[in-house]
């Protein structure tokens, strides 16, 4: 299983531990020592499956976008954003859980135009007010077909947003975005020309849901 690089030195840790605490349980004698290192062995196997970094392959094309983040649709709606598509646009938003692969990919190929990172606070990333209120990570992309802009939102527990690109890099649809650590939310702002596919309670797969075509 592929690990994504920012997991590796959680994943040394939480091995390290395991033996640290296996070491201690037995230098003890065993009893209710051993239940440590037990419960810690959840910490250490989960650790890995959080950054896990699966290869997708999925529909590709100018005329598509594709899901950004593994998760569950939490919210379709129409914005006025003055951000980088400068007019009316619609948001899907994708709510990653613990349990989601968190890392995000390229919805459209293109280059970057505009970033810009924004402190904030933590509330639940489910939530809408997230959009504007939580720390996040703002990626603007030209394409053939208009402006998308992408945005990595931190949750309640997310601590860090890692995004790749550059401003003038030229991304690939489906290649990797960067990623959010531990319960997060990604943004993708389209035209209104563009037609969404997917509604509220839809499940998504980054780099391989279609989320809107372009009419």
């Amino acid at each position: 299983m592929k690990i994504a690089p920012e997991g590796v030195p959680f994943v040394i840790i939480a091995c390290g531990g395991l033996v640290t605490l296996a070491g201690v349980a037995w230098l003890a004698g065993g009893g209710w020592w051993l239940m440590v290192p037990g419960g810690w062995t959840i910490v250490a196997l989960w650790i890995p499956w959080f950054f896990r970094d699966p290869p997708r392959a999925g529909p590709r094309g100018d005329n598509l976008v594709i899901a950004p983040a593994d998760g569950k649709v939490v919210s379709v709606r129409d914005v006025d954003d003055r951000e980088f598509i400068d007019g009316s646009a619609t948001q899907v938003s994708v709510f990653m859980n613990v349990f989601d692969v968190h890392v995000n990919r390229h919805p459209v190929s293109g280059t970057v135009r505009y970033r810009r990172y924004r402190p904030g606070t933590f509330v639940n990333a489910a939530r809408d007010k997230a959009s504007t209120e939580n720390e996040q990570m703002a990626l603007g992309i030209e394409t053939t077909h208009g402006r998308v802009l992408v945005r990595q939102i931190a949750g309640l527990i997310a601590r860090r947003i890692v995004t790749d690109a550059a401003v003038d890099e030229v991304v690939r649809q489906g290649a990797r975005l960067g990623m959010i650590r531990f319960g997060s939310r990604v943004d993708t702002l389209l035209p209104t020309t563009a037609r969404v596919s997917v509604g509220v309670g839809d499940r998504t797969r980054a780099g391989h849901t279609v989320i809107a075509e372009w009419d």
